[in-house]
């Protein structure tokens, strides 16, 4: 991560970290169900454009990779004696929904999945930083700071194929005005103790 700038235009809230580590079986919950969802949301591109070989073979191994990372979430779990429990409603996603622009050609759409996709995992990764110079357990510390090297690389695969299947320039307006819109929404988020967004 360190050579990737996730270009974030507000940074989480410091109390966060403090209140997760708080809280360390929610956040480990919803976590896993974060990235069962990113794995998932991996497929659904993949199914939706199956004729985008670039994207099938960008996002085939990032499917792998993120169902590895929900198994290892749930193996902490176990660990710790927690159970995994039901998944909650992800605000923080359900509000950056709201910023996908409506119609426009096929590559138009995939262009706007591409960038949201690119928020999550940028965010995930900042918070995945955060989590790893901030936690006092030297398991969690260190499992944090390899998810974020692999959640910035995610996050980079998702705004290079951005630009494969979109004019280069227009994907980075289109990205500032994701930016801006996501800053927006983590500035009036709730900080919620069984949130990991």
């Amino acid at each position: 991560m360190e050579k990737t700038t996730l270009r974030l235009a507000l940074p989480s809230d410091p109390r966060w970290v403090n209140i997760a580590e708080k809280n360390i079986e929610h956040i480990l919950v919803d976590h896993a169900f974060c990235e069962q969802k990113a794995a998932s949301s991996c497929i659904s591109l993949i199914l939706q454009y199956p004729e985008k070989t670039a994207l099938v073979d960008r996002l085939s191994p990032v499917v792998a990779e993120e169902w590895s990372h929900f198994e290892r979430v749930i193996a902490l779990l176990r660990k710790r004696g927690y159970a995994l429990g039901f998944p909650r409603k992800d605000v923080y996603v359900s509000e950056l929904m709201t910023v996908l622009k409506k119609g426009g050609s096929r590559e138009q759409q995939l262009v706007e999945k591409l960038l949201m996709n690119a928020l999550i995992e940028a965010r995930s990764a900042e918070r995945f930083k955060l989590l790893s110079q901030h936690l006092t357990d030297p398991e969690l510390t260190s499992f944090y700071h390899e998810l974020m090297i692999s959640e910035a690389g995610h996050y980079r695969n998702f705004i290079e194929l951005a630009k494969v299947y979109w004019d280069p320039a227009q994907v980075e307006i289109r990205w500032q005005e994701f930016l801006y819109e996501e800053a927006l929404i983590m500035k009036n988020l709730e900080i919620r103790s069984d949130r990991f967004h």
